[in-house]
């Protein structure tokens, strides 16, 4: 039985790069596998309403969630801090 994913749907405003970058990743990810969002949905146990709101850029995925869309994806994630410029301080 599928669950629906809690999504924090406060990320989105304050970090719109990461979130499409996220967004565009999973899509190239399954594109370049052939694979539908239904298809996807079977592999990790999301709804296929939730994949959807997360390609859209309209939900920001769990760490956990993202971790099963990586693996389902056979991708790995990587992310990196850095430190702000005096711009971003």
């Amino acid at each position: 039985m599928k669950t629906s994913e809690t999504i924090d749907w406060t990320l989105s405003d304050e970090w719109p790069g990461l979130i499409e970058q996220i967004s565009q990743g999973i899509i190239n990810s399954r594109h370049a596998l052939g694979m539908t969002q239904k298809e996807l949905s079977k592999l990790t146990g999301i709804s296929q309403s939730d994949i959807s709101r997360i390609e859209n850029g309209n939900a920001n995925p769990s760490a956990k969630t993202l971790m099963r869309l990586a693996k389902a994806l056979n991708r790995d994630i990587h992310l990196t801090f850095e430190m702000k410029t005096d711009e971003g301080q």
